[in-house]
């Protein structure tokens, strides 16, 4: 179960704000407003895409050319042992 405790001498609408950004964190809130009405399969995949587009930038952001090479090298050799594998 979600919730908040009252710290001594906050105030009521403090706690709301630490709970609305504890559900928004999770992801609650955003579930929350998509379920409000239907959403076609069309906006579906809308939406689905403009949240791949967000982590992919959020990981092109944090990862660098190196690794991005290295990243690529292994999935070649794993790649290559697969096919020698299934040929032998």
């Amino acid at each position: 179960m979600r919730g908040v405790t009252l710290n001594k001498g906050e105030t009521v609408d403090r706690a709301l704000k630490r709970m609305k950004t504890l559900l928004d964190n999770e992801g609650i809130l955003e579930e929350m407003r998509r379920r409000r009405a239907f959403e076609t399969p069309v906006e579906r995949a809308k939406r689905k895409s403009r949240s791949a587009s967000k982590r992919k930038k959020q990981r092109f952001k944090y990862t660098s050319p190196a690794q991005d090479a290295s990243a690529a090298a292994k999935a070649a050799e794993v790649k290559a042992a697969k096919a020698a594998k299934s040929e032998a």
